[in-house]
């Protein structure tokens, strides 16, 4: 049997997430990512294309890296405003039944013990479907934002994740037994208090004393995404991570990443395979080649480069305004996103970006693959990426809200479909059973 190709929605509560300036194009919706009608259009047609989820990216702090300031971000609704993503869960949880929901929280500034009751009541109220991407946050604007006069270091920032997870893991894991709850009303008695734990945790980032406020969820840990691709992130990845977003121009190097991760999984004493890799791509498909390239070229007549670049700047640390257009890009060493950068520099060596290379590229779809073409052509190459690579998805963003994601349920899915790509419906069970785990985290 096929291995099937799985696909989560990547987007964020914002207008401009990884497409700069495409909230211009007049068949695009994302100027209304501030009403409900907004996310419960989009939830039921994820869930009619058997989508996996919606993969809900955050960011704390602006994009200010570029020119020094704020004001292409601005301008360009470059991932600001932006909302915040848990709120948009229990709306779309409202219209759906199957749908996963993976949302992106920075640990560097969420207090453990609250935190951990707010996914836990997320994981009651969707019936267990929901995901943790875990991320420690890579903006100086975030730090200052929170009172911090810049982030921490890069790997200094995973030190602090470690110690958090084995906080809240606690809490998630060991704070309610199994059977705690009676819910008896003959004797008046709701939880046994002998099966009700204090979490002490005494680390050096972490200091918590409490039992946790909510009783077991249905899959009391929720599914845990990671989306780091530094060496750091790689080594939490392989300790923590059941879903995995690895980013990179080229599926070989794709590849190499989650071979990567797998091979430090294996050392760390875990099911390498139960790891599911997510590869970030944009994917344009229409009735025929013609008309998907047509779509391209209108799409690209909507970009905003100055966006792109601040974008790109953000990622990097690297003020890219300073920069001549011709320009070729270097590697730089700083306390930044890694990955972004080693994508245009050391990632692929064959290949040098200039600073209109990236405005151009990161203009549709960030810093992933484009596959454009009818349904046929971009199942083709799907299925290419993925033998090569061996990943098990696509984390898809979106062009054109809710555009993109239509397309690709309405005339990809049927494709990829009859080639027993992709499947026919939605296991049960929660999010973690229907992406193939086990109903509860194997700790």
């Amino acid at each position: 049997m096929m291995q099937e190709i799985r696909f989560n929605a990547f987007t964020m509560n914002c207008i401009g997430h990884q497409s700069p300036g495409l909230w211009t194009h007049p068949r695009c919706r994302s100027t209304g990512f501030n009403t409900l009608a907004y996310w419960t259009d989009l939830a039921r047609i994820l869930e009619q294309g058997l989508f996996d989820g919606v993969f809900l990216a955050d960011v704390l702090g602006v994009y200010d890296v570029y020119g020094g300031n704020a004001d292409a971000a601005l301008k360009a609704a470059t991932q600001v405003p932006a909302g915040d993503p848990m709120l948009l869960i229990p709306v779309m949880a409202m219209v759906t039944r199957d749908l996963g929901f993976g949302v992106t929280s920075s640990l560097s500034y969420e207090p453990v013990f609250p935190f951990a009751r707010r996914m836990s009541t997320l994981d009651h109220l969707t019936g267990g479907r929901v995901g943790w991407n875990i991320v420690t946050s890579y903006l100086d604007s975030a730090a200052r934002a929170s009172g911090q006069t810049r982030q921490r270091a890069h790997d200094d920032r995973y030190d602090v994740a470690e110690d958090y997870m084995q906080a809240i893991l606690a809490l998630w894991e060991r704070s309610w037994e199994d059977g705690a709850v009676l819910a008896d009303r003959a004797r008046a008695i709701y939880a046994d208090p002998s099966r009700v734990h204090r979490i002490q945790h005494h680390g050096p980032h972490v200091q918590l004393d409490a039992v946790h406020l909510q009783e077991p969820s249905p899959q009391r840990t929720p599914v845990l995404y990671q989306a780091g691709s530094s060496p750091r992130g790689r080594e939490f990845a392989a300790r923590y991570a059941e879903c995995v977003f690895v980013s990179g121009p080229t599926a070989a190097i794709v590849g190499a990443r989650a071979q990567a991760i797998r091979a430090l999984a294996t050392a760390a004493g875990r099911d390498a395979a139960a790891i599911r890799c997510f590869s970030l791509a944009t994917v344009i498909v229409a009735e025929t080649d013609a008309e998907a390239r047509g779509l391209l070229e209108e799409y690209r007549g909507h970009v905003s480069h100055e966006g792109a670049l601040a974008l790109m700047s953000g990622w990097t640390g690297v003020d890219l305004s300073s920069l001549p257009p011709d320009q070729a890009i270097r590697h730089v060493e700083n306390d930044a996103g890694r990955s972004a950068l080693d994508n245009i520099t050391r990632a692929d060596p064959d290949r040098s970006w200039t600073v209109r290379d990236v405005a151009e590229h990161v203009g549709i779809g960030g810093i992933g693959p484009v596959f454009t073409g009818s349904a046929v052509s971009v199942a083709d190459r799907l299925e290419a990426w993925v033998a090569e690579s061996g990943i098990e998805g696509f984390n898809l963003c979106s062009v054109v809200a809710h555009e993109t994601f239509e397309a690709v349920g309405r005339l990809l899915v049927p494709e990829l479909q009859r080639r027993g790509r992709f499947k026919r419906a939605y296991r049960p069970g929660t999010l973690r059973e229907k992406l193939g785990g086990t109903a509860r985290t194997r700790r």
